[in-house]
């Protein structure tokens, strides 16, 4: 295993970068085996799956209320939109490394 925490030429294990933030406020990883998911990759499935869901229902929210919503409403859903977009794109970008 390199220092990285992934095989080298096999690519069995991989570090794998979760959808939460560790206790400091940085990234947080787990090396998992995409042949065997233990728990923490499974429950970051779970995770990153619902993270997906809920920007899709928000996403659909959002272009019901863009063209009638008043200046605190568009507030709100432009806060959520932002957080469910760092999501996504947290998702998109770094599950495996």
């Amino acid at each position: 295993m390199n220092a990285g925490g992934s095989d080298d030429a096999d690519g069995a294990r991989q570090l794998r970068l979760l959808p939460w933030y560790g206790l400091h406020g940085g990234p947080a990883y787990v090396i998992a085996d995409p042949e065997r998911p233990g728990p923490v990759s499974r429950y970051a499935d779970v995770v990153e799956a619902t993270h997906l869901e809920m920007a899709a229902v928000l996403l659909g929210h959002a272009r019901e209320l863009a063209a009638e919503a008043g200046p605190t409403e568009l507030r709100h859903l432009v806060a959520e939109l932002t957080q469910a977009l760092n999501d996504t794109l947290r998702i998109a970008s770094g599950v495996r490394r």
